[in-house]
């Protein structure tokens, strides 16, 4: 069992005219076996939350609280966070030049678990995950998101997710630059995530055509930076219907 709760959180970011508030009071739970949407205009605040969550120093928490099981997040360091079980997949994955696949996902296993794998398992589990993204296994020995294109980048990103095993994955806008090939095979790597026992995904996206793919059973609305509106699947189609429009105007009165 894993449940992600977050608590009236509160976040800013730095700007030349000082701090600015993002978040202003974000209350979401995500148990164990749950999918949850956040869907929303650009600049409501959806990657913010996602990067709050992850520990990225850009980002500070003005209140509110963040627990896995019961433990808070908020407390740990990046790399305790993503032993404990966190996972994000970035919108924007970053290049690691001269660090090959390969070795970068060994050594993020071995930090998470403790150890590392053992190698001949191990090659074959990287092997396996790679084919079932339609990556050739010769994409291990490149390096790490260098001259990869967007469906590499993301592939790779689920890739990790399969490998590393965590409780809760928080997806970034993880079908932005897809192509509809590259998006199916993303999505069926997520629904083989989330078909394990004890995970919950919580997947940020502007459109819902990754929901085609892959269903959730909560749908948030963000603006502002807080949530707007939330429901089940049909919220989704309901905004690819009307937009975001009347909860933008609401949000401004």
């Amino acid at each position: 069992m894993s449940t992600l709760e977050i608590k009236d959180l509160h976040v800013t970011v730095e700007t030349e005219d000082g701090a600015k508030e993002i978040l202003k009071g974000v209350t979401l739970t995500i148990k164990d076996g749950e999918t949850h949407a956040i869907m929303g205009p650009n600049g409501s605040g959806k990657s913010t939350l996602a990067y709050s969550i992850a520990g990225h120093p850009k980002y500070t928490v003005t209140g509110g609280s963040v627990t896995l099981d019961g433990d808070d997040v908020l407390a740990m360091s990046v790399d305790e966070r993503a032993r404990a079980g966190l996972f994000l997949a970035m919108q924007y994955p970053v290049e690691v030049p001269g660090v090959s696949v390969a070795n970068f996902l060994r050594t993020a296993k071995t930090a998470i678990d403790g150890e590392a794998p053992k190698l001949r398992t191990w090659v074959k589990d990287v092997n396996g995950a790679l084919e079932r993204l339609d990556l050739d296994s010769t994409f291990s020995q490149r390096s790490v998101n260098e001259g990869f294109s967007g469906g590499e980048k993301k592939r790779h990103e689920i890739a990790q997710l399969e490998l590393l095993n965590p409780k809760v994955a928080v997806l970034d806008e993880t079908d932005s630059g897809l192509d509809i090939d590259a998006l199916k095979v993303v999505s069926e790597g997520v629904n083989r995530f989330r078909e394990q026992e004890g995970k919950g995904v919580l997947l940020i996206t502007h459109y819902t055509r990754i929901l085609r793919y892959i269903e959730p059973d909560f749908v948030h609305v963000f603006v502002n930076g807080r949530i707007a509106e939330q429901g089940g699947p049909e919220l989704a189609d309901q905004l690819e219907a009307e937009g975001y429009d009347k909860y933008v105007k609401a949000a401004a009165v």
